[in-house]
C-alpha cells in the first residue's frame, strides 16, 4: 500500500512539474519564442518569418545557408548594405539578380532579418 501511495505521490509530482506554466513578463523571451531578434536600432525581426520568405525566393541561388551559389554569398551581407539598401536591391535587383524575387511586407521582413548578417 506504501509503494502505490509513493508511487501515484511521485507521478503525480512529475505530471504538474511538466504542465507547470510560464508566467514571465520578459519582452525578450516571448519575441524569442515567436522566432524575434532585436535589431540594434531598438526594433525587432521576424526571424522565422524572414527564414521562411528566403527558403522560398532566395535559397535557390544563394544557398540553403546564405553561402552562396548562382548569386553571391550573404553571411555577411550586413556589413556591406544597410536595410534599406537591401530592400532596394530586393526591389529593383542587381548585377544577374532580377527585380521583384519578393514583395510587399516580404521585403522589409528579409531585408531586415539579412542587414543582421553581419
Amino acid at each position: 500500500m506504501k509503494k502505490w501511495l509513493l508511487a501515484m505521490l511521485f507521478g503525480t509530482v512529475l505530471v504538474l512539474g511538466a504542465c507547470g506554466g510560464n508566467d514571465d513578463d520578459n519582452a525578450s523571451e516571448k519575441s524569442a519564442d515567436k522566432g524575434e531578434t532585436q535589431t540594434e536600432e531598438g526594433g525587432s525581426v521576424d526571424t522565422a518569418g524572414a527564414e521562411k520568405i528566403y527558403e522560398s525566393n532566395c535559397a535557390s541561388c544563394h544557398g540553403a545557408d546564405l553561402s552562396g551559389g548562382n548569386g553571391p554569398d550573404l553571411t555577411k551581407v550586413g556589413s556591406d548594405y544597410s536595410a534599406e539598401e537591401i530592400a532596394d536591391i530586393i526591389n529593383n535587383g542587381k548585377g544577374s539578380m532580377p527585380a521583384g524575387m519578393a514583395t510587399g511586407d516580404d521585403v522589409q521582413v528579409l531585408a531586415d532579418w539579412l542587414a543582421e548578417k553581419k
